[in-house]
């Protein structure tokens, strides 16, 4: 994986998240496009590759968020990670299952956040809006993830071992 081309998806998916997606609400809500990202290189590349990737992406994000610093960093790049040790043990994915992957992956991130956030005594997180909000922001995860997975796959074609995520 070419440590360059990660480096512009993630400005790219960063400036999409903060100045075009807050006009394409979805009943209101935004998706986490960072998290679908890191998802699709974690399917990829294994889950220390998406585990950094989620970082990196939830930290640049958490700087245009009030929340505290690192809550969004913490819970993409879990589970990113989760998703990346999930993907060795399925032998060949159907092509219905980015979508799957992306809903999966926007509702653990999500409660993670939710969950996290609600330990740390942040005030934005509690009620039944915000399972509302991860619903919907998965939701639309889901449907953005198929143009990720396929915009990761063209941008970072070979694929390398498991146990060296960055070449």
């Amino acid at each position: 994986m070419r440590i360059r081309r990660v480096a512009i998806l993630l400005v790219i998916a960063l400036l999409l998240q903060v100045t075009i997606f807050p006009h394409i609400r979805l009943s209101g809500r935004v998706p986490d496009l960072g998290l679908v990202l890191a998802v699709a290189i974690a399917f990829d590349y294994g889950p220390e590759a998406g585990a950094i990737v989620g970082f990196l992406a939830g930290l640049s994000y958490d700087l245009f968020l009030a929340t505290p610093l690192g809550l969004t960093a913490l819970a993409w790049a879990l589970t990113a990670y989760a998703v990346g040790v999930l993907q060795g043990g399925v032998l060949r994915s159907p092509k219905w299952f980015t979508p799957v992957i992306g809903g999966a992956a926007g509702v653990a991130a999500g409660m993670l956040f939710v969950g996290v956030g609600l330990l740390a005594g942040v005030g934005g997180v509690h009620g039944n809006d915000a399972y509302v909000t991860v619903g919907v922001a998965s939701l639309y995860d889901a449907l953005l993830a198929p143009f990720v997975f396929i915009l990761v796959a063209f941008l970072l074609p070979e694929p390398i071992e498991r146990h060296s995520p960055w070449r």
